[in-house]
């Protein structure tokens, strides 16, 4: 029973590990699933585990497939996203909490100015554009983690809390 709670918190940690980028939220709710799935006597334990992998899998691979895809639309490149990423992490040493958007959004608007040789409008339309789409990366980073969790408690529900 302790173990089933105890998997249970890590997963709820890592779901709010998708939204604060501190803690690897997904990495987090398919370990305590694996961790679940280890320590349950029933074999069918592990059919949750493989589920839970391949939710996952496609979490991971559709995060970063499908907001990249619209970026590239939109003119975005790599350097800029590099920057953001940068200024987003001296941001939230120097601000903390709201420094790290404050610097993401800075950094990218700052690049994008530089590329866009001066036209605000387009830099900051460039700017909204990938806040937008780190947003679509995060819904569906946390899209995959509830699918994890309630992967999870059906199986508990399912085979039963271990005594």
């Amino acid at each position: 029973m302790t173990l089933t709670l105890v998997c249970g918190v890590i997963i709820l940690v890592g779901l709010v590990g998708v939204v604060v980028p501190v803690v690897p939220g997904l990495l987090l709710t398919v370990g305590a699933t694996l961790l679940w799935a280890y320590e349950h006597p029933a074999p069918q334990a592990w059919i949750v585990f493989g589920i839970s992998v391949a939710l996952y899998l496609a979490g991971v691979v559709l995060q970063y497939l499908l907001p990249g895809k619209r970026m590239r639309q939109q003119g975005i490149g790599g350097v800029t996203m590099l920057a953001a990423v940068v200024l987003a992490i001296v941001g939230f040493f120097v601000v903390p909490v709201v420094g790290f958007v404050l610097g993401f959004v800075l950094g990218n608007f700052l690049v994008e100015l530089s590329r866009r040789r001066g036209d605000r409008y387009a830099a900051w339309a460039a700017t909204k554009t990938a806040l937008q789409a780190v947003l679509h990366s995060m819904g569906i980073e946390l899209a995959a983690g509830a699918a994890i969790l309630l992967t999870w408690l059906i199986g508990v529900a399912t085979l039963g809390i271990p005594a």
